[in-house]
């Protein structure tokens, strides 16, 4: 039979160059996908040869040489209507959703895949013989950046065997995507897995770029085995020595593959990354979505089959599969941990060291979970870095604070005073604090209330307050106007001169006092109704303080005054929130005046004046 060999000219039914365009900026991440679209084209041809004909052959040989590059698959091939039909009518719209469809719809012929190698090559060539149709000839079809592409049939002669033969001319500026060293990092980036050899020749040598099968799909001699062979292949692949690693295998959600434990602590906010293959091509090695927000503390190495891919192919789509699939693979990390605390508690205690965190995010909504980790999760606490179990045992009543800065701020004076307190301020404890009682009925938890650490300090005897009584009305009326109540108590330790208490409820009402002082119209309105009666903040002086005894002999009202409120602040620094602008000036201005005082006492100090029915500022020498 003659070959036709007139050429017929045709235009895209498309703006070409405005989809390269949308491919270059908007579906795809980098030009470096051309090789995968190239590759993928290839293993999808071949595999649908051999639906056909188990016995066909499955090499795939990409050349790179000063033309350009090649690929070469012994695939089913396509007849001269097939060509037609894939590249005609891909990309008629610009819209993303379209584009979608049509990678959906042309994922294995040319289709998107093709085009998005306009990318790099100003020109493609494809020569093609169908395995379908042995009578068809061989079809030659080319295509330029500038939208038109022709379609030339071939003799017999000009290719005998059925597949097809891609080639590309570098677009200008583009040539370091041919370059044979990165087609090599690229070809066996994107397609290590891929079930049939691949093949690179360039630069003088041929190199295979597959490695299948892959490492969960091999046999081992010993578990041993196995295990040492997938952490050091996690190694290579995600350049960090896993602290432990989790086989993923499930079947019914097309998954193999494993979970990496991370051997340092990990950011939970910034969601796992995780190295995705579909059907041994690599979809991307940041896929996020994979794995529970929880599971933060693992990076997946997986194959699957099942997941559907975004328009680039560079992610997962959102949809009741991905939501299945994470489900099942968070399932088997919870199985892993479980399983370490039954089993081997000494490993359970060096994941626990590194993510103690990414556990209890997950013991939050798995109850079974927490019981099974109340023996080894710990927490910051008053008698130290404890166990709940622990210090359920030596605490009837558990109680915590939930903030950092309130822990702080009474941690050593109810360790003194025996009250034990967790604090909850860090992420997720003080949840975990509040389910305890699902998991063990018998311990009582509560919100630690600051009047809880004023019962326990212990009260002064009527005659010591007496003594005291001018000194602790100078103190309330010094400390009246900044909403703060004091009192006198005893307790340890003596160095602390003054506690403040201040509640959840009290602060919350000072903001609002505050916002409502600067608002005006109707928002000052709406926050002068949602006034309460919270209590007010309190100094609680230690009776047991030196420092609070010798305050009073002093005289000076004006000093008394100013120690007051150096007292003040000093008890407003222990508790690390941030102050108050009236709070700051409180603060430099009592610490001014008693540097002034100090340096004129130095110089002849005057005499003090009595407290007892002395006018204020009158100064007896």
């Amino acid at each position: 039979m003659l070959a036709d060999k007139s050429v017929n000219e045709h235009s895209f039914q498309v703006d070409l160059r405005g989809l390269v365009d949308l491919l270059s900026h908007h579906l795809y991440s980098s030009p470096r996908v051309y090789l995968r679209e190239l590759l993928q084209n290839a293993v999808d041809a071949v595999t649908a040869r051999r639906q056909a004909d188990p016995s066909a052959p499955t090499a795939i040989r990409i050349t790179v040489d000063e033309a350009g590059l090649r690929v070469d698959d012994p695939g089913v091939g396509l007849t001269e209507a097939d060509v037609h039909r894939f590249l005609a009518t891909i990309g008629r719209s610009s819209k993303r959703d379209d584009l979608e469809g049509a990678r959906r719809e042309f994922l294995g012929q040319f289709g998107i895949g093709l085009l998005a190698c306009f990318t790099v090559a100003e020109r493609i060539r494809v020569v093609t013989r169908s395995a379908a149709d042995p009578q068809a000839p061989p079809v030659e079809w080319a295509a330029t950046s500038d939208g038109t592409y022709s379609v030339r049939r071939l003799g017999p002669d000009e290719r005998q065997a059925p597949g097809t033969s891609v080639f590309l001319t570098p677009r200008p500026g583009a040539e370091r995507w041919f370059a044979p060293d990165l087609v090599v990092e690229l070809a066996r980036d994107f397609g290590s897995l891929l079930p049939y050899e691949v093949t690179v020749d360039g630069g003088g040598r041929t190199v295979r770029t597959t490695d299948s099968p892959a490492v969960w799909d091999r046999s081992y001699d010993s578990p041993a085995a196995r295990r040492a062979a997938l952490l050091a292949y996690g190694e290579r692949v995600l350049g960090f020595r896993a602290l432990d690693v989790v086989e993923l295998d499930i079947e019914l959600a097309g998954i193999r593959g494993a979970a990496y434990i991370l051997p340092q602590p990990a950011n939970p906010s910034a969601g796992g990354r995780h190295r995705v293959y579909l059907k041994g091509m690599l979809l991307g090695d940041a896929t996020t979505g994979l794995l529970p927000d929880w599971a933060f503390f693992a990076r997946c190495l997986v194959d699957t089959d099942t997941l559907r891919p975004t328009a680039s192919r560079e992610g997962l789509f959102e949809d009741e599969t991905l939501g299945a699939v994470r489900e099942a693979l968070g399932g088997r990390l919870r199985d892993w941990l479980t399983g370490l605390a039954a089993q081997e508690p000494h490993r359970l205690a060096a994941f626990l060291a590194v993510h103690n965190l990414g556990v209890k995010s997950l013991a939050r909504h798995d109850l079974d979970l927490f019981r099974i980790m109340l023996p080894y999760l710990e927490f910051e606490s008053t008698d130290g870095t404890v166990t709940l179990a622990e210090f359920a045992r030596r605490h009837p009543v558990i109680r915590f604070t939930t903030s950092v800065d309130d822990f702080r701020q009474v941690a050593s004076i109810a360790a003194a005073q025996g009250v034990g307190v967790l604090n909850g301020g860090y992420t997720y404890d003080a949840e975990l604090f509040a389910l305890l009682p699902a998991v063990a009925p018998d311990v009582v938890v509560e919100e630690l209330d600051t009047e809880v650490v004023t019962a326990a300090l212990d009260p002064v005897d009527q005659a010591d307050e007496l003594a005291l009584a001018g000194f602790l009305a100078a103190a309330r009326g010094a400390l009246d106007p900044l909403g703060c109540d004091v009192i006198l108590r005893s307790f340890l330790p003596a160095s602390v001169s003054a506690l403040y208490l201040e509640s959840r409820a009290t602060r919350g009402e000072r903001t609002r006092a505050e916002t409502a002082a600067e608002a005006d119209g109707v928002w000052a309105e709406i926050l002068g109704a949602l006034k309460s009666e919270a209590p007010r903040a309190r100094l609680v002086l230690n009776h047991r303080s030196p420092v609070v005894r010798r305050l009073a002999g002093v005289r000076d009202r004006a000093l008394l005054v100013t120690t007051i409120e150096a007292l003040y602040g000093q008890a407003l620094l222990m508790t690390h929130r941030p102050l108050r602008p009236a709070d700051v000036a409180l603060v430099n201005r009592a610490f001014d005046d008693l540097l002034g005082w100090a340096s004129r006492s130095a110089a002849g100090p005057d005499g003090p004046e009595r407290l007892d029915g002395a006018d204020e500022g009158e100064e007896t020498k």
